[in-house]
């Protein structure tokens, strides 16, 4: 494998290259492609897999009953590289043979933020509750895909809300849409200050939640 298979992309570099059904939520290129049912969904996977066995690179896929959710990222380097934007082509490819639909606006990811004077005192009790592992980093990874990660961050103790919230991840050509939903649905923008790469909102009972992309915070 080259060196530059193994060179991971910015957020811009996977915006342009990446096929136009994919798009970047959380790290992860993540697309949903449609079929008639549950029979030709795992067809669709049979081929799926088959071109990821000769590219010897393997996308996370959820099956179900008329849909196949698809995530590919490059463990070995921690981001997405070529070969992640190379696999995304075949597979819409194939996609396009067997005439799947595309929904690649259903991407999100959420994770769960709790502020915390003092993480090692509290993560045991969240591992315990949720069945989540830590990992070297303190967080609480996903232990299936499916599960939200939960990770601590340092601050002084506060009393009452704010000491949890979410963090829900959107493609970032899509985020400021669904700032704008969550403002029109009740919500207020809490800060900006940090934006494009999240944004603090906050419902009329003060919980705060950020809409997250994969971009860099202004420096």
């Amino acid at each position: 494998m080259s060196d530059d298979a193994k060179q991971v992309l910015t957020s811009a570099q996977v915006h342009d290259r990446a096929p136009g059904a994919w798009r970047e939520v959380g790290g992860v290129l993540r697309t949903r492609l449609t079929t008639d049912g549950f029979t030709e969904a795992l067809d669709l996977v049979v081929k799926i897999a088959a071109a990821a066995d000769e590219a010897n690179h393997h996308p996370d896929i959820d099956v179900r009953y008329n849909w196949v959710g698809l995530g590919l990222t490059s463990h070995d380097v921690g981001g997405l590289t070529s070969r992640d934007i190379e696999l995304a082509g075949t597979i819409s490819r194939i996609a396009d043979d067997v005439g799947a639909g595309v929904t690649p606006e259903v991407g999100t990811q959420m994770t769960v933020g709790i502020d915390t004077p003092d993480a090692g005192a509290i993560r045991g009790f969240w591992a315990a509750l949720t069945g989540h592992s830590p990992a070297d980093d303190g967080s609480l990874p996903s232990p299936d895909g499916q599960l939200p990660e939960i990770w601590f961050q340092e601050s002084e103790l506060r009393e009452g809300r704010d000491r949890v919230h979410l963090d829900v991840y959107v493609p970032h050509d899509r985020a400021r849409e669904r700032v704008d939903a969550v403002i029109a649905a009740g919500g207020r923008l809490v800060t900006d200050e940090f934006a494009p790469s999240w944004w603090v909102l906050a419902d009329a009972d003060g919980n705060v939640a950020c809409v997250c992309t994969a971009q860099a915070a202004p420096e």
